[in-house]
């Protein structure tokens, strides 16, 4: 019962409009002054989660991710992949694809890699013929590959809260990553093949090639070097995230000189706006888990689970249409941050792999990115492309698909998930 009322309260509170984290924190600390806990524990819960040297990251790499996409690295490395693939059958599609997936390696945030890419990608893929609804869907859906590739802000911020290794976490995410980017080609060459109606592009020249990817080159050297250097444990994900920003500054004012102070101001500015954000809904979250851990939520749920779900495969069916259901309302980290504390028991108690968990969640929470009606990722290829959040959301569907058939194949084959960070 007292789990009905408090999910309840919290859908009256979101309902109501009030800010994801002023309802949780708001909701948290009303639940531990009605059972008598010290209020103190609300700043305490704060302190001791803002205070982490772990979330650190979450700036650093969102100012990276800015400066690189106002610095135009999109522009020259989609060109760079076009010059090699852009030829084959539906290659524009595929040279978007992989650049979405390259510079997914590079910026870890989901909306900065559909926003860079997909102001390069949709007028030359519409010039070009392609159906603008599988123009702005792909671009959606390559956008989310931004957190499942690593970096990946919720992969840090779901290491944070479960205190797994971020890092086993980062190689986790390889494997399906790197599936769901052949999915994408697959599926873009298929279509291609069947509905045409784009026209093809010229075979480029080695020369234009060598030229492209001699200026894309510092951007790739960039990617391998935040990558490299913490799987071989010379940076830890902060580490990472600070020398990688401290680079994307000398390649875009240095080398390329295509950063300008207006656009830099402009990206420090939206990097602190968007990392207060997450932190302070953080906050709330710590507030909201602190009492329901208290209130023993996560035990009677783990319990309720074990009583009437009684098989993995059935918990992974109804968690899926759980997390399916709150992309229709919550944004990715709420997601992420409300459920973990709740499910992660859970699962553990079913013998799920707390590492295969937080990919799948990751996974699910690409889903809620491109799900209506507050799928971000919707909303940023509807400004780029000045499109119909119709449009976007129709075109958006196939690869929705294609992302629950990847959860799918993490299912019956565990080790696309566990190979590289346990058994490589």
């Amino acid at each position: 019962m007292k789990l009905v009322t408090i999910l309840f309260v919290m859908f009256a509170l979101l309902l109501a409009s009030l800010p994801v984290a002023f309802s949780l924190g708001g909701l948290g600390l009303g639940m531990l002054l009605a059972e008598g806990f010290s209020p103190l524990m609300a700043p305490q819960a704060i302190l001791s989660t803002l205070d982490g040297f772990i979330l650190l990251a979450v700036p650093l790499f969102l100012l990276m991710s800015n400066v690189l996409l106002y610095g135009g690295c999109g522009k020259d490395l989609y060109s760079a992949v076009q010059a090699w693939v852009g030829h084959w059958p539906g290659g524009l599609a595929i040279a978007t694809i992989v650049s979405c997936g390259i510079f997914a390696a590079i910026s870890g945030v989901s909306v900065a890699t559909a926003a860079t890419i997909g102001v390069v990608a949709i007028p030359e893929m519409i010039s070009r013929g392609y159906n603008k609804n599988f123009v702005y869907g792909l671009l959606a859906a390559g956008g989310t590959l931004g957190i499942l590739i690593p970096p990946s802000l919720p992969m840090i911020v779901y290491g944070f809260i479960t205190e797994e290794s971020v890092i086993s976490l980062f190689l986790a995410g390889i494997g399906p990553g790197i599936f769901l980017i052949g999915l994408f080609i697959l599926y873009s060459i298929i279509y291609a093949h069947v509905f045409g109606g784009y026209t093809p592009t010229e075979k480029a020249s080695w020369d234009e090639r060598l030229r492209h990817s001699i200026k894309v080159a510092p951007t790739i050297a960039l990617a391998a070097l935040i990558l490299g250097g913490i799987y071989s444990g010379i940076f830890t994900p902060t580490e990472a995230a600070a020398v990688g920003f401290a680079l994307s500054m000398i390649l875009t004012v240095v080398i390329m000189r295509s950063l300008s102070m207006a656009n830099f101001k402009k990206a420090i500015f939206e990097a602190m706006v968007t990392t207060a954000a997450i932190l302070i809904i953080i906050a709330g979250a710590k507030i909201f888990g602190k009492a329901i851990t208290l209130y023993r939520i996560p035990q009677d749920i783990s319990q309720l689970i074990q009583t009437y779900v009684d098989s993995k495969t059935l918990f992974i069916i109804v968690v899926c249409v759980v997390l399916i259901a709150m992309g229709l309302v919550f944004e990715t980290l709420s997601m992420v941050l409300i459920m973990v504390p709740v499910l992660l028991p859970a699962a553990m108690s079913m013998g799920i792999d707390p590492i295969w968990f937080g990919i799948f969640m990751v996974v699910m929470v690409e889903c809620a990115l491109i799900t209506p009606p507050v799928g971000l990722n919707l909303y940023v290829i509807q400004s780029v492309a000045n499109a119909k959040l119709g449009e976007v959301a129709k075109g958006v569907l196939p690869f929705l698909l294609l992302m629950l058939f990847t959860v799918f194949v993490m299912y019956v084959w565990s080790d696309l998930v566990l190979y590289i960070p346990f058994k490589l």
